[in-house]
């Protein structure tokens, strides 16, 4: 779905340019507390100099610190929940090898980040609330700033230009809940807990990622019937609807994920029952109203807006199955097709991902796992940013950000043993490419450390 919509509420842009800054500072486990006078004081304490950028988002409403040449690495999980007036704390591992901290708020509230000196270390501390401003310490902290030389007084950094565009609305749906628990793993993991925690990690990465929003249809342990799953996310204007959800069957020893969209019987049986319903209905398809017009024309216009919707959905959901292989296993690595009640939107594409069968022993461990379940949100990521930077809707900021040549990127974690001229076969590219898109000198490389990958453009 296409609509305007502009970045409001940039308050302001700080670089701070610290001297011998070093690369590759790596972000710890953060605390975050309420203070006194009804504000919040949030600590990330680094393992070295770092520089930042800081602003301020409204609709909703946050304040986002990015620290350069930075990592956040999966031991510093799991993030702390909210206090006083921030709601939720998302960090996240950018593609320009920066780290974005997110606070999420209920309304726009002063609020001020900074370096400052930590047990014998350096943190980046962000204060929000009325007592918001600079810490009240007498003695200069060395790491906050460069050293000032008595010259002619340098002007004020000013904001970098950011390309114009609207977020693209990511609907993630965790399945189940409330009276409805879904399936049950072999020790008791329920499908509507792991789908809620799941769901929440993908948002938390998807909120981080450049031109795209998150919307949740449950942040709680609620019932939604099915049909009001797909509403919600065609209410919030959605692009893209992920349904999550986890697999069981009675043999235990089958496990995978699996991607399913709509099938033909599906979108057949939501088009007879919507144009049966056109006259009472007060939605509009694709921005058209179906009430407005003849039978005939209503019916043309609804196929095409389900094809076109089920067209993208086939696409995105074959791009996220092979973006999961490169965490886990497959179950089938071809997009299946079913009628699920909740892919029947008939202007939004949408997905439902079985993520794993929680009535294997391994795979339930896993969904427990709060580790691998960032591996996987990050791997369904994964696959929706190489549609969307391959298919970028006109008007956002995925499509200025793409630019007419602009590859896909993929994230891939390199496993023990690989090479980079392995890589390169696998995702059909160079290895030269993917030296450059990293900075690699040589062709070692070590196991653990995230690369990013440009796919080979379709011509």
């Amino acid at each position: 779905m296409f609509r305007a919509r502009q970045w409001s509420g940039l308050l302001g842009l700080l670089l701070a340019a610290v001297a011998g800054a070093q690369a590759g500072v790596t972000l710890n486990r953060p605390a975050l507390q309420a203070d006194p006078a009804g504000g919040a004081i949030l600590t990330v304490p680094l393992s070295g100099k770092a520089a930042y950028r800081y602003f301020t988002l409204t609709r909703p409403d946050r304040v986002v610190v990015d620290v350069l040449s930075a990592h956040w690495p999966q031991s510093a999980s799991p993030l702390p929940g909210g206090a006083g007036p921030v709601t939720a704390v998302r960090i996240a591992n950018r593609l320009d090898g920066s780290v974005r901290v997110v606070l999420d708020l209920p309304a726009t509230l002063p609020s001020f980040a900074a370096l400052e000196s930590h047990e014998g270390g350096v943190a980046l501390v962000v204060r929000v609330g009325s007592n918001a401003g600079p810490a009240p310490v007498a003695a200069p902290v060395p790491v906050a700033v460069a050293p000032v030389v008595a010259r002619e007084p340098e002007p004020a950094p000013r904001a970098a230009a950011r390309p114009a565009g609207r977020d693209l609305v990511i609907a993630i749906d965790a399945g189940h809940g409330g009276k409805d628990p879904g399936a049950h793993g072999p020790k008791g993991l329920r499908e509507k807990d792991i789908t809620l925690r799941l769901s929440t990690q993908l948002a938390a990465i998807v909120d981080a990622e450049p031109g795209m929003r998150a919307f949740l249809t449950r942040s709680g342990d609620e019932f939604i019937p099915l049909r009001g799953r797909m509403e919600r996310a065609r209410a919030a204007r959605a692009d893209l609807f992920l349904s999550i959800h986890a697999d069981a069957v009675y043999n235990r020893s089958v496990r995978g994920a699996s991607v399913y969209v709509l099938n033909e019987k599906g979108a057949t049986d939501e088009a007879s029952r919507r144009l049966a319903a056109r006259e009472n209905a007060a939605d509009l398809i694709g921005g058209v109203s179906l009430r407005a017009q003849d039978p005939m024309l209503a019916s043309v216009l609804l196929d095409l807006s389900q094809g076109a919707a089920l067209s993208s959905s086939i696409d995105v959901a074959g791009d996220i199955i092979q973006s999961m292989a490169s965490v886990g296993t497959v179950h089938k690595r071809r997009v299946m097709q079913a009628p699920f009640m909740v892919l029947k939107s008939p202007d939004v594409p949408s997905v439902l991902v079985e993520t794993a069968f929680i009535s294997n022993p391994t795979e339930e461990q896993r969904l427990n796992d709060p580790v691998w379940r960032e591996r996987l949100a990050r791997s369904i990521l994964g696959g929706v940013r190489n549609y969307f930077y391959r298919n970028p809707p006109e008007g956002s900021l995925i499509a200025a950000l793409a630019g007419p040549k602009a590859p896909p990127v993929v994230e891939h974690r390199v496993q023990r043993g690989e090479s980079l001229s392995a890589l390169a076969s696998r995702y059909g590219t160079s290895v030269e490419r993917i030296r450059s898109a990293n900075g690699l000198q040589g062709d070692r490389l070590a196991a653990g450390r995230l690369l990013r990958i440009p796919l080979a453009q379709e011509t």
